[in-house]
């Protein structure tokens, strides 16, 4: 038998004792969303609820690559698989509680699979440092429009309340979004339900380790069978080197056979 020395067990078992509220609260929510399209592939991010300054800009590229993916078409829309997503995102602050982001959606891929997908534009509005509330919370509107053969649903709206906290070491962000299709096969659906949580621990002052996860349901209050759910699950780090800079890399799994099985993402961002 290993015999550790005690300040070893002791800071083990703390480690524990932090750790096991992140696993909880994911387990919780993947229990809860036992129901159909996941965030798409072209923004994997559970966001935090602080914006960008005022007077300021952040720039981010979003790079992902569906290692195992779809191999044929659905709804007329194109395989996944072997694809690259190039997101560009542009926000900036109007205030210290109101930002506007812009995000241009690209695809890479063989067999016709280049080509610039679509647009969104986001508002978000928080509640102010100022009014020292225990929890950060902000709300994210997201609308715009995509082509046909990149998804089926060509028109919508991602309504995004996010909620979170840091103790310490230990982080965890909630966000229980809901999305409306206005053209494609799920516009007369009403609302989906698409939790999104993250849990993450500072290993260091620059690392930070920890399990991001992406789910959807059918229509809201029906949900469909849970294969036909989309749940992935995401390993995921965080580098907080600079505070003009962001970087968030990943490695996901997807649980249900409407969902990509292996999917690699990396977010890097720079304020100006």
């Amino acid at each position: 038998m290993l015999n550790l020395p005690e300040k070893h067990i002791a800071d083990e078992t703390d480690l524990s004792k932090k750790i096991k509220p992140v696993l909880l609260v994911i387990s919780s929510v993947l229990l809860f969303s036992n129901t159909a399209r996941a965030q798409d592939n072209y923004e994997i991010q559970v966001y935090g609820s602080e914006t960008v300054e005022k007077g300021r800009t952040m720039v981010e590229l979003h790079s992902n690559y569906t290692a195992n993916g779809f191999t044929s078409s659905d709804d007329g829309q194109l395989p996944d698989n072997h694809v690259f997503h190039e997101t560009i995102e542009i926000t900036h602050g109007w205030s210290p509680w109101f930002e506007t982001g812009f995000y241009i959606f690209n695809s890479v891929g063989s067999q016709g699979r280049t080509a610039y997908v679509g647009s969104h534009i986001r508002p978000r509005v928080a509640v102010p440092e100022s009014w020292h509330w225990p929890l950060g919370v902000s709300l994210s509107t997201e609308f715009g429009f995509q082509k046909k053969a990149f998804s089926a649903n060509t028109s919508t709206l991602e309504i995004r309340p996010i909620v979170d906290k840091k103790w310490r070491k230990l982080y965890i962000s909630v966000n229980p979004t809901i999305d409306k299709s206005f053209a494609g096969p799920d516009q007369n659906h009403g609302f989906i339900f698409s939790p999104n949580v993250k849990g993450s621990y500072d290993i260091t002052k620059i690392v930070a380790l920890g399990l991001e996860y992406y789910g959807s349901t059918g229509p809201f209050l029906n949900y469909d069978a849970f294969e036909k759910q989309q749940q992935q699950l995401f390993i995921a780090t965080d580098l907080n080197f600079n505070p003009d800079w962001e970087f968030n890399g990943g490695i996901g799994y997807g649980f249900t056979r409407s969902t990509e099985k292996s999917i690699y993402k990396i977010i890097v961002g720079r304020r100006f």
